[in-house]
């Protein structure tokens, strides 16, 4: 590994680690009395955290599928304790932890082929352009 290689692999770490120490607390911490909703910004940001850690995760050599079962499953159990599940964008009703989890993990792989298109596999970026652009035509 150069120099150049060995240096971001760093940074990526640091950055990770970055990331981890701020969504920990909000986890770990007590959940507030009465949870609001997922706002559009806080899902735009927990969307943006997840994408950024397949990419990490992607660039260290884990494996595609479990850097987005990871990121997915983290951004689930921090809208289900910090929020209680609910999701303002989607409605009222708060969402199950396994409805949490497909989501996540489909926003995370979406975000991700934005990123960095090249950590990700040929045929998972063909699949989420095509949902993309059929969803655009509609």
């Amino acid at each position: 590994m150069n120099t150049l290689s060995l240096r971001l692999t760093h940074r990526l770490h640091r950055l990770l680690l970055l990331a981890a120490a701020l969504i920990i607390p909000a986890v770990a911490g007590a959940a507030p009395a009465q949870a609001a909703p997922a706002s559009e910004s806080e899902m735009s940001l927990y969307t943006r955290i997840a994408s950024v850690n397949v990419c990490i995760a992607r660039g260290a050599g884990v494996e595609f599928d479990k850097a987005a079962s990871i990121a997915g499953e983290t951004i689930a159990q921090l809208i289900k304790g910090q929020h209680d599940g609910q999701i303002k964008q989607v409605g009222t009703k708060a969402l199950t932890i396994e409805e949490l989890r497909r989501g996540s993990v489909n926003s995370a792989v979406i975000g991700a082929v934005e990123l960095c298109p090249k950590e990700v596999p040929p045929d998972v970026v063909k699949k989420v352009n095509d949902a993309l652009k059929q969803q655009g035509d509609k």
